[in-house]
């Protein structure tokens, strides 16, 4: 029995030093140390040795199993310590994923920024508002065709005897005469931010969207002082590598008005889905009407002055870098489209 339990210790031992895995120790133990192993049925067949030899054989497989059971704990702790040596303190963690500002946000402050660095004090007014605000004191009759049903959003509440009816405001204009009547006394500059509500829903319209309007009344104010703060505004925001021009236009409340207009960012001019001839409009703008200079209290042989305003998303759309062919997909709640920004 002793050249038995020398030759499984030996075995059990190399085996042991070969083993590259907590797993291949686990079975070398189990072949020799489980109820069924080399070692254990050793164990067992000592009471049929000789009574004058069981004494030595017995101290001779207390060792072999205390020499496996040591190899087998030497050997799991060397393979332990080689698991964790490619760990390298100094490499950073990985950061769990993290939010960001949403494109419009993120546009809202650039474009408020921009206005401040150019004297206009950003202000905030009703989103939804009576019709008087948002229509009749912008020298728009009751007849005109932006106060149908099917362009505007009507409250369903108590109608105003002086005021009319609440409407879900569909331009950021309600604010203009709204500041008027608080300041009273120009100099205005005025820059208001707020989401607006059309029933319109294409490409490149939705049903609410988010429009800036600025307000500039004082002595002297021309038409040149709109030019100048537009197209400061526009090499703020997009660069000199778009052009802008102007459209002449009507708008109720302004005398004279026209369109900007900028060329496409995402066929570069060429015209596209999108921009259908190259140009893709901002928004309307020209000199504020007499009748809303007297609505807001404010004596137009005095003061004159300029109004603008531009939808936040599609100028946003419009900057460099951003090929947005679709408005609707910023409101998407796709988080493979939202994280790419």
């Amino acid at each position: 029995m002793k050249e038995e339990i020398s030759n499984i210790k030996n075995e059990a031992i190399a085996q042991i030093m070969e083993a590259d895995s907590a797993a291949e120790l686990e079975e070398i133990s189990i072949a020799y140390l489980g109820r069924n192993g080399k070692l254990t049925n050793l164990i067992k067949r000592l009471k049929e040795v000789p009574p004058e030899e069981r004494k030595e054989n017995g101290i001779l497989l207390n060792e072999a199993k205390s020499t496996i059971q040591s190899f087998l704990a030497t050997q799991k702790g060397k393979l332990s310590v080689s698991a964790r040596k490619w760990f390298d303190p100094t490499v950073p963690g990985n950061r769990p994923p993290t939010g960001h500002l949403h494109l419009v946000t993120r546009a809202i402050r650039e474009i408020s920024k921009i206005f401040e660095n150019l004297g206009y004090v950003r202000v905030r007014y009703p989103e939804a508002d009576w019709d008087w605000f948002a229509f009749e004191s912008l020298n728009m009759p009751k007849d005109h065709p932006a106060r149908d049903e099917w362009e505007t959003f009507f409250v369903d509440g108590p109608v105003d005897p002086k005021l009319g009816q609440i409407v879900l405001t569909p331009h950021t204009s309600n604010g203009q005469v709204r500041e008027m009547l608080r300041v009273k006394t120009p100099p205005i500059r005025m820059l208001n931010i707020a989401k607006c509500y059309r029933r319109q829903s294409d490409a490149s319209h939705f049903p609410m969207f988010h429009q800036f309007e600025g307000l500039v009344i004082d002595k002297g104010v021309s038409i040149a002082h709109l030019k100048g703060s537009l197209d400061s505004f526009a090499k703020a925001f997009f660069g000199t590598e778009r052009k802008t021009r102007l459209r002449p236009h009507h708008f109720q409340f302004t005398e004279p008005s026209f369109e900007v207009d900028i060329s496409c960012g995402i066929c570069g001019g060429k015209g596209c889905k999108f921009c259908k001839d190259g140009w893709v409009e901002l928004g309307g703008s020209g000199m504020v009407h007499p009748a809303v200079l007297k609505n807001g209290g404010i004596d137009p042989n005095i003061y004159t002055g300029f109004a603008f305003g531009w939808g936040v998303d599609r100028v946003m759309m419009m900057k460099a870098g951003l090929n947005i062919p679709d408005l609707r997909l910023l409101y998407s709640s796709d988080l493979r489209y939202l994280s790419q920004f």
